[in-house]
Formats: C-alpha cells, sequence, structure tokens
C-alpha cells in the first residue's frame, strides 16, 4: 500500500508541469489587437498546455497592470513614464523594458482627399487646431476632421511628443478606441484625418501622406528618416520569469520577427 501511495505522488510530480498555464498580457492596442494575437496562436500550437488572456485597451493600462500584478506582461507603445516608475517601485515593482518590435505612426486621410504629403509643422498645425480647413494645407475646401486615440494610448502620447512638441489636441479631435476605428473613420469621412501605426496603414478607403517627402516604410523607420518611428515594448516586473519569459524569448526569436514582420511591424533585427 505503501509503494502504491508513493507511485501516485511521484506521478502527480511528474504531472505538474504539464498542467495548464495562464498567460495574461494587457496594454496596447497597437501590439494587441493583431500581433501578440497572432504570436499567442503560433506559441499554443507549439505548446497547446499555454492559454492566454489578451486585454488591448492602451498603453497605460498594460503597465498599470504589471504593477499590480494583475498581468505578467505588459504591451506598450510608449516607455513608462517616471511616475509609473515610481508607483511600481513603490510596490516593489521594477517595470522592465524589452523592445520587441519598431513601428511608425502613419497619417492616413481619405482615399478621395487630394492632399498626398505634408510637413511637420502642417501636422502639428492640423493636430493642435491651428489649422482647420483642407485648402490651408493645399486639398479642397472643407473643415479637418481629426481623429486621434483615447488617452490610455502610448501612441496619443508618443504623437504628442514626437508631432506636436507636447502641444494639446485640438479641441474638436475625436478620440477613438483603436487604431481600427481610426482607419475606419478615415475611411468613411472625405475630410478626416487621423494617424495609425504601419501594422493599419493599409486600409481600404484610405491614403498615406509623406512627411517632409518621408514615407513611413520599413526601411524609413529602421534608418530613422522618418520622423513619427518609434519602438515598442513588453513590460515585465525585473525579467521575466517561467512561461512569460518562454513567451518573450519567442516573440524575439527568428520564428516570433517573422510574425512581426509580417503583420507590418518592423523586426528589432
Amino acid at each position: 500500500m505503501k509503494n502504491i501511495v508513493s507511485f501516485f505522488a511521484l506521478a502527480a510530480v511528474l504531472v505538474a508541469p504539464l498542467a495548464a498555464q495562464k498567460l495574461v498580457i494587457k496594454g496596447s492596442d497597437t501590439l494587441g489587437a493583431k500581433l501578440v494575437p497572432m504570436l499567442a496562436e503560433n506559441y499554443r500550437a507549439m505548446k497547446p498546455s499555454v492559454s492566454f488572456e489578451i486585454a488591448a485597451e492602451g498603453s497605460s493600462t498594460g503597465i498599470a497592470a504589471v504593477i499590480d500584478s494583475t498581468a505578467q506582461i505588459g504591451m506598450s507603445s510608449r516607455r513608462a513614464k517616471p511616475t509609473e516608475m515610481s508607483a511600481g517601485l513603490a510596490k516593489g515593482v521594477s517595470l522592465k523594458p524589452t523592445i520587441v518590435a519598431y513601428d511608425g505612426i502613419a497619417i492616413l486621410v481619405n482615399a478621395d482627399n487630394p492632399v498626398t504629403k505634408l510637413s511637420k509643422r502642417q501636422v502639428q498645425q492640423i493636430f493642435t487646431g491651428d489649422v482647420t480647413d483642407w485648402s490651408a494645407v493645399g486639398g479642397q475646401p472643407g473643415p479637418i476632421s481629426i481623429y486621434t486615440r483615447n488617452t490610455a494610448s502610448g501612441t496619443y502620447s508618443d504623437f504628442k511628443d514626437l508631432a506636436m512638441r507636447r502641444r494639446d489636441y485640438a479641441s474638436s479631435s475625436q478620440k477613438m478606441a483603436g487604431n481600427e476605428q481610426i482607419a475606419s473613420e478615415v475611411a468613411g469621412n472625405i475630410n478626416g484625418i487621423g494617424y495609425v501605426g504601419l501594422a493599419y496603414a493599409e486600409t481600404p478607403g484610405t491614403a498615406v501622406v509623406s512627411i517632409d517627402g518621408v514615407v513611413p516604410s520599413k526601411a524609413a523607420v529602421q534608418d530613422k528618416s522618418y520622423p513619427y518611428a518609434r519602438p515598442t515594448f513588453y513590460y515585465t516586473n525585473g525579467y521575466p520569469e517561467g512561461e512569460a519569459a518562454n513567451f518573450v524569448d519567442y516573440t524575439l526569436s527568428d520564428e516570433g520577427q517573422k510574425v512581426v514582420e509580417q503583420i507590418g511591424f518592423v523586426p528589432v533585427r
């Protein structure tokens, strides 16, 4: 009888590592709407015992989730703010960033809009509300309809830093939940303008404008000739451990980076 009990105890130990594991990943819509779900799907094909909970509600929510220990990985299209780093340390959390892909913030207009190029100055004027009619930037007369991300978005913050010299958005701007919503609104509005990540830049009914003569191509993001290029991140509490570490490693592997490129981002190597 004693030997039988020992056998089952040993069997339980051997089977335990095969038990189902759950990775909770929260944060950026830029990463979480397409890229991370695809990576997770491929990862599960290799390791069916791992399940995922992915919530793409903005970079701020991902960083907050890591600080609150409600997610093992926080997706972010921006760097953590000093206040977030301090909030983490106050809870014993050391926010560690890992660059997982590079991106360019593309400026979209409606496909029927004759404007095909803008300067950095004109972009700033449009999104801050200094210019309110398309005729002021070489287009047909008509009021400019501005679509932006919401305040939880890392892209919302990055665009302010990269394109607006940290000025406030125009009061008339309309805040959208994600890249796909912005692209959809611009596609349906001849006077619309908005910004999206590279993975969302080929939405039917929209067109990408060049900025000071440079389009947001992968090459222009790599050599930083495109002015609105930026890295994207996974945030973890210190160095990731266990399955979270395995998923980060997979994202950075040759196979994972092929997915990065397939979705429309620029690989880290």
